[in-house]
């Protein structure tokens, strides 16, 4: 079996899912090459050796520069803050690594139109690159995209997603990285927001084509962070305080090019909500809804039965034949959050061994970026506003 020889730069909270899907993926699969943890890389020497030693890296450096200009390293790993993608990434691409990234894949369109069209000249030299939205990988998503694809629900005409998190009411929270625009690119927008869009775009197989869009900040200053991990953070009044520049919450209407209609809901103030994405999909000939505070759960409403035995069924996704459940435990053992990563890997995995393109590609994300682009100058002129379309050429 062959080897890919994989360098992550980042080593916090998305740092640690991935860790987590490199070490179990081929324990987990059959798959045509070796995941191996070769480098990660971090900042801070002290934190980052902590880290390779935790999350099982053989090793550690604190230059990204250096892990992309290493010839024993097949994939770069990207799991930094988005101000930092666009360079890693066009570095990684011109190395000629293969590039998983986290998502939102950039700060602003511009970059992620020229990461996309550096992946497409890539591509011509065997060189893939994948956009990590990890919900794709639930099987129950999964199951949702099938059974939209086949017809079971008709024609779709309503979409209505919702993110729902509430880790920033508390108005002493600090300003940490994900509150600043320079360094985020967006708010609860791009950091929860990107994923229902590309979730809801996959599972219809449509494409947002308008929005109609309100951002709000609802905390405009907050005490500087002395020490944040992840979603976590300590600071104190002797920090001093600093402005928040992104959005709390971002809510939309939208059109989409197969005739449906949408909302969209994404806010970090939602009290009591912890992880609260939910998507419902209402069609001609029945509906589907996904939670994933019940992760393993398809809820499916059929039209064509009889109307004494119409009402919604819930599907409990863990049968060997539903989507990567082979891999794991006898129907009725559920999966949990860190498995999606280890499904994302798995497919890019496959596709990099049979020199494919994986999805969600480098263009992908970048049409999700036009659809928060659009998003943010809709909420700005108080104005409906037509998503850009992504050009053939990436």
């Amino acid at each position: 079996m062959g080897q890919l020889r994989v360098g992550m730069v980042g080593y916090a909270f998305m740092g640690a899912a991935h860790s987590q899907a490199w070490r179990t993926v081929n324990h987990a699969f059959d798959l045509p090459l070796s995941a191996r943890m070769s480098v990660v890389c971090g900042r801070d020497e002290e934190k980052v050796a902590a880290a390779a030693a935790k999350l099982g890296w053989a090793a550690h450096a604190t230059d990204w520069r250096s892990v992309v200009e290493r010839d024993d390293i097949d994939l770069i790993d990207i799991c930094t803050p988005g101000d930092t993608h666009r360079e890693i990434a066009l570095a990684a691409l011109a190395a000629g690594k293969h590039v998983l990234c986290e998502k939102p894949l950039a700060n602003s369109v511009a970059e992620a139109r020229e990461m996309a069209e550096a992946a497409a000249r890539a591509r011509s030299r065997g060189v893939r690159a994948m956009c990590a939205f990890n919900y794709r990988r639930v099987p129950a998503v999964a199951l949702m995209r099938q059974l939209v694809a086949d017809g079971r629900i008709g024609t779709i005409r309503h979409v209505r997603a919702v993110y729902l998190q509430d880790w920033i009411v508390d108005p002493e929270f600090p300003l940490v990285w994900r509150l600043r625009r320079d360094v985020a690119g967006s708010g609860a927008l791009g950091d929860i927001g990107a994923h229902i869009v590309d979730l809801t775009q996959y599972v219809t197989g449509q494409s947002i084509t308008g929005v109609s869009a309100l951002t709000e900040t609802f905390v405009k200053e907050r005490p500087l962070p002395t020490a944040a991990a992840g979603l976590s953070a300590e600071g104190n009044g002797s920090t001093g305080r600093g402005q928040v520049t992104v959005d709390d919450a971002a809510l939309f209407l939208a059109r989409l090019d197969g005739g449906a209609v949408a909302t969209y809901e994404a806010t970090r103030f939602a009290t009591g909500r912890k992880n609260g994405l939910r998507v419902e999909l209402n069609g001609s000939r029945g509906s589907l809804v996904f939670d994933f505070e019940r992760m393993n759960e398809l809820e499916f409403y059929d039209a064509t039965l009889p109307a004494a035995e119409q009402g919604f069924s819930t599907i409990l996704v863990t049968e060997p034949d539903h989507p990567y459940m082979a891999a794991w435990w006898p129907a009725g053992h559920p999966i949990g959050y860190e498995h999606t990563f280890t499904h994302e890997v798995r497919d890019l995995i496959e596709a990099v061994a049979a020199g494919q393109d994986p999805t969600p590609s480098f263009a992908d994300a970048l049409q999700v970026q036009l659809v928060l682009d659009a998003v943010e100058r809709s909420a700005a002129a108080s104005a409906w506003v037509d998503v850009e379309a992504v050009l053939a050429s990436v």
